[in-house]
């Protein structure tokens, strides 16, 4: 079943940020993730906070995601992602095959 993560952001540094988006692009590839949402224009139309920046990237399972997580290449990434960017994560099952 696919799993997505939810990324939620806000940049601190943008020079960091663009570091941190390298990094994380290609570990996110080499472990089967692609983008859906990548910072496209986001608009709160019921509740809560004005929307920030959002990131949806689908994976082929949860599993996978979570090795894609914990990997070295994205370590990599997390070390710039302190400097860069503010951030709530989410990671989320997809629906199940009707």
């Amino acid at each position: 079943m696919t799993a997505y993560v939810l990324s939620e952001v806000e940049v601190r540094d943008a020079e960091a940020m663009q570091r941190y988006r390298d990094l994380a692009a290609r570990s996110i590839t080499q472990y089967g993730g692609r983008y859906l949402v990548r910072g496209g224009s986001a608009e709160a139309v019921e509740g809560g906070p004005p929307a920030k920046t959002l990131i949806i990237v689908e994976f082929p399972s949860m599993a996978r995601l979570r090795e894609w997580y914990a990997s070295p290449e994205y370590a990599e990434a997390l070390g710039e992602r302190w400097k860069a960017l503010d951030r709530r994560l989410i990671f989320v099952e997809g629906a199940a095959p009707a």
